[in-house]
């Protein structure tokens, strides 16, 4: 799990969403995450996603349909 530090945007991260929670829970085995260097970053929870372009009004994306997010940071990259 992460340790919570803020880091500067260059740590490299994979989020995977899912309609339902355990494949999203699933994926970190899934796909070997963990022997590529990834760890869970923070909880899987439900989300719901919007574009904002410009200082416009942000939009919905996929409908406004929510989804599990789960997210992935590789360890050790970015910082030296």
């Amino acid at each position: 799990m992460s340790d919570n530090k803020q880091d500067d945007g260059s740590q490299e991260r994979i989020t995977v969403l899912a309609k339902e929670f355990l494949p999203a829970a699933m994926e970190y085995h899934r796909r070997n995450m963990g022997e590529k260097g990834y760890e869970l970053e923070g909880r899987i929870t439900q989300r719901r996603f919007m574009m904002i372009e410009g200082m416009g009004e942000p939009s919905d994306l996929f409908e406004g349909e929510v989804f599990y997010a789960a997210t992935f940071v590789k360890k050790g990259s970015g910082k030296g």
